[in-house]
């Protein structure tokens, strides 16, 4: 294990954001939320729906999965029966109260540095999806190359702060060693804060073991600056199992990110109610967010929102619904009433890049945003009830995340923003298009997309009709063809290297969970 002296390392950490390739585009930027959240209900009702919530824990119970985990709680007072733990409220709001309010998660380039938490809103790609798509390909099973190139798309568009985790699942690389291969290729064509899954021990292990090798800090200080995250979703309703826990304890021991994210679908895996479900919620994600710090007091955790519902037609899950939209409002005031940061998703479950996968995600978006959200999940390139993740989808959502960007932007009143002298100056009937004030902000004074058409109908139909969808696949191929990695010591690529052949070569992980 190298560990390099202060002044060699300290260069290393300082490169800059690279100038975005392609298309124009925003500039990677921090993004605040400049209003308050909307509160979609009153404080009596969340504090019913918070007791509710206690009332669970104390009375039904949650199950843990996970010996050491439950002679944990037995150590900390609570009731143990079997694999069923039962918490005082007591104890779970002493505990929630060590979480952090707001931290900073560090990037390979700390220019790609996010906060998490206060007014702070964060947008990761799509995660997880087991299958990919593109215009010139169509739908087809994750794999490496797949992988790679999302990767790398994800990287070039400024709108996407974070790796939500794998983009697609690349399962051309066998299981026991794909956390290795998949997590070299995040920090080696990307810059930006990685994630990674918790599915045991030695893949956790492995994977902040490589995200210390790519930013070259000794343990000590990775403990101090949080650079990797992990999902840990509750196996609803009310359980967490042995990976998910492992997944705690590695993590939360060593002071990086953990996203507790419970999988409630109404009328599926949690009531049919909306307050129901959002009971159900927020039990298992107190009760995680409690065990976070049952393994260290203050560790940085997030409390993550799913809550949508399922078609009661057909039993499959709907996203972008109404009921989607409350529980993400509902949630950022539960998330809040907890003091801890708000994950909530940009999802839909449209099967092609069409109106119904616009509504949704808008809808969806809008939830998250207006909710209080402090990192959106999802992001960009969601598809197909998150099945698919698609390329043309992704820089549309692109599109979509840079004009919620700049309706975050706070509205700027002044006199000179007021415009009163170039008002008289047009006078009653005019236009604005020549006067000073408008030539000498017109560039900057709108949010320009990538994708949008605003063309009149004759010249639009004289480049050929072209819709949203053939500028995004244009937009893809230019975007993959222009691609420059970020730049990465040959020593520390060495070392990543020299690590997962290493670990290739032991076997990798287990797959048996």
């Amino acid at each position: 294990m190298s560990v390099h002296d202060t002044g060699r390392r300290a260069a290393r950490r300082r490169p800059r954001a690279a100038a975005p390739i392609g298309p124009r585009q925003p500039p990677w930027r921090t993004l605040r939320r400049g209003m308050e959240p909307v509160r979609a209900v009153s404080d009596d009702q969340l504090e019913a729906i918070n007791e509710a919530s206690l009332r669970l824990l104390a009375e039904t119970g949650i199950d843990f999965l996970h010996p050491r985990a439950r002679q944990m709680w037995a150590d900390a007072g609570a009731s143990v029966d079997g694999d069923r733990v039962r918490l005082d409220p007591a104890l779970v709001t002493s505990l929630v109260e060590h979480a952090p309010s707001r931290f900073r998660l560090h990037a390979r380039n700390p220019a790609h540095d996010v906060e998490i938490g206060g007014d702070a809103v964060v947008f990761s790609a799509v995660a997880s999806a087991p299958y990919v798509s593109d215009g010139a390909a169509g739908r087809r099973q994750g794999n490496e190359r797949d992988f790679t190139d999302l990767v790398r798309l994800s990287q070039s568009l400024n709108a996407i702060h974070v790796h939500g985790g794998y983009p697609v699942e690349p399962v051309d690389i066998h299981a026991s060693v794909r956390h290795l291969h998949a997590t070299r290729i995040l920090l080696t064509q990307t810059d930006k804060v990685p994630g990674a899954y918790s599915l045991g021990r030695e893949r956790n292990l492995d994977c902040l073991e490589m995200v210390r090798i790519a930013r070259q800090l000794d343990g000590d200080t990775l403990e101090r600056e949080p650079s990797m995250h992990t999902v840990i979703n509750a196996s609803s309703p009310l359980r967490f199992d042995h990976p998910m826990l492992e997944g705690i304890r590695q993590f939360s021991a060593r002071n990086q990110v953990v996203i507790v994210t419970p999988f409630t679908l109404a009328g599926a895996m949690a009531p049919v109610t909306v307050a129901g479900a959002l009971a159900q919620q927020n039990a298992e994600a107190l009760a995680g967010i409690a065990f976070t710090q049952l393994v260290r007091p203050g560790a940085p955790v997030v409390y993550g929102g799913f809550t949508s519902n399922v078609d009661m037609r057909s039993g499959s899950p709907a996203f972008g619904t109404p009921e989607f939209m409350k529980a993400a409002l509902i949630g950022g005031q539960l998330a809040r009433r907890a003091g801890v940061p708000y994950r909530s998703s940009n999802v839909c479950t449209a099967n092609a890049v069409d109106a119904q996968s616009a509504y949704e995600s808008v809808f969806s978006l809008w939830g998250a945003v207006m909710g209080g959200a402090n990192i959106v999940f999802h992001g960009a390139g969601w598809l197909e009830g998150g099945l698919r993740a698609s390329f043309e989808k992704m820089v549309i959502d692109a599109d979509l995340l840079q004009m919620v960007a700049a309706f975050l932007e706070p509205v700027v009143v002044d006199d000179e923003s007021l415009a009163l002298e170039a008002i008289a100056e047009v006078g009653p009937g005019g236009h604005f298009f020549g006067v000073q004030h408008t030539q000498d902000r017109f560039r900057d004074a709108f949010f320009s997309p990538m994708v949008s058409d605003w063309r009149n109908f004759e010249s639009w139909e004289e480049a050929g009709g072209p819709t949203a969808l053939d500028h995004a696949s244009r937009l893809v191929g230019e975007l993959r063809d222009g691609f420059e990695p970020p730049p990465l010591a040959p020593d520390v690529a060495a070392e990543l290297d020299e690590f997962v052949d290493r670990r290739v070569a032991e076997g990798g992980a287990p797959t048996d969970f």
